[in-house]
């Protein structure tokens, strides 16, 4: 669903000539001397200005007689997998598989090892190996919590000798196999919406945070997971990531109005009331943080409650969002304003 109404001309401009990944889906962008229409993200040479028109969906720009490019493929969903990607990733996730793709395979696939590693850095902050790995050892950490024996896990995630494994296992969460029964770790995934992709982390089977994968702060959100779980955070599978992604995207169609997911408490007192009311706000309307503040019967502390919605690590799901100014104004939303501004027209529309 898009929005119901685009961001101003000079910033969809300034996107487009830098290529802003911040706003693929958001709005599209025709080329009147070629016909063709383009994501923001487009790699391919940039048009004078004069010959570009904007359009809030891909319908609006094929019904003006545009085309789609074949360079940035318009007509897929923003954050969408490449399908290489998919298949390399089914491959890890098999239960016959060990994990291990060497270089040879990627070759035999028809893919280049170096673009499929420039790949992975740029989406997941290391190479396709070092991702790899880290499935591994996440499966192996959730067997021996289920009382496998380390050796058989060992052996099941293709380690050819126990010390080898746990050389591995160590070196990745900082801990040997033995403790993992007492120790626990955060999971880390990535799921794509239309206004793309979000990072989500979880902890025995509780959602920890869900961000928006191009936030700036999201390094330092990341490190606090770790301070506040003292757990180390590897790419992994976990129990509720399924139920993350079927529900937001049920949210996104227009067909959920509240999440079902079961949260992890963090921060302070204060921080957690703040999140509490925050949740209680219908979907489709919106509160001031004055407002805020009186409902949790602390008037005078708007600035306070403005920092504890900015320190939310639960985008959407709590639905920081649906605060504004006092005078109507989209007030900070760390995902942009843009993006508060799908999601308030996303609700709004869904209530009609």
């Amino acid at each position: 669903m898009a929005p119901t109404t685009l961001p101003d001309t000079e910033t969809m401009y300034e996107a487009f000539v830098s290529r802003d990944t911040r706003f693929d889906g958001i709005f599209f962008t025709g080329v009147k001397s070629t016909g063709i229409f383009c994501r923001p993200t487009c790699r391919a040479r940039k048009p004078r200005r004069e010959n570009i028109i904007f359009f809030s969906n891909t319908k609006e720009a094929l019904d003006n007689g545009f085309r789609p490019c074949k360079v940035c493929r318009p007509m897929e969903p923003p954050g969408e997998l490449p399908s290489w990607v998919r298949q390399l990733l089914n491959d890890l996730q098999d239960d016959g598989e060990d994990g291990r793709i060497r270089d040879r395979d990627l070759r035999r696939m028809g893919l280049a090892p170096e673009a499929v590693r420039r790949w992975f850095k740029k989406h997941h902050g290391m190479t396709f190996h070092a991702y790899a790995r880290q499935l591994r050892i996440n499966r192996a950490y959730g067997s021996i919590r289920r009382q496998q024996p380390v050796l058989d896990s060992a052996f099941e995630t293709g380690y050819d000798s126990l010390s080898g494994f746990a050389s591995a296992f160590k070196k990745t969460v900082g801990f040997s196999p033995s403790e993992s029964r007492s120790r626990g770790v955060v999971a880390l995934t990535r799921i794509a919406t239309p206004l793309g992709p979000v990072v989500v982390a979880a902890v025995s089977g509780q959602l920890c945070l869900l961000e928006f994968a191009d936030r700036p702060a999201l390094e330092s959100e990341l490190r606090r997971v770790r301070r506040d779980f003292d757990a180390p955070i590897i790419v992994g599978d976990d129990p509720v990531f399924t139920d993350v992604a079927s529900q937001l995207a049920e949210y996104f169609e227009g067909d959920r109005r509240a999440f079902d997911l079961p949260l992890a408490e963090y921060g302070t007192a204060f921080q957690r009331e703040v999140w509490r009311h925050l949740q209680t706000i219908p979907y489709g309307e919106t509160r001031s943080y004055a407002d805020q503040a009186v409902a949790i019967g602390k008037p005078r502390a708007v600035r306070a409650v403005a920092r504890a919605n900015g320190d939310n690590r639960t985008a959407i799901i709590i639905p920081c969002h649906r605060v504004i100014g006092r005078d109507g104004s989209l007030t900070g939303y760390g995902g942009g304003l843009w993006r508060k501004r799908f999601l308030l027209d996303l609700e709004r529309n869904a209530t009609r």
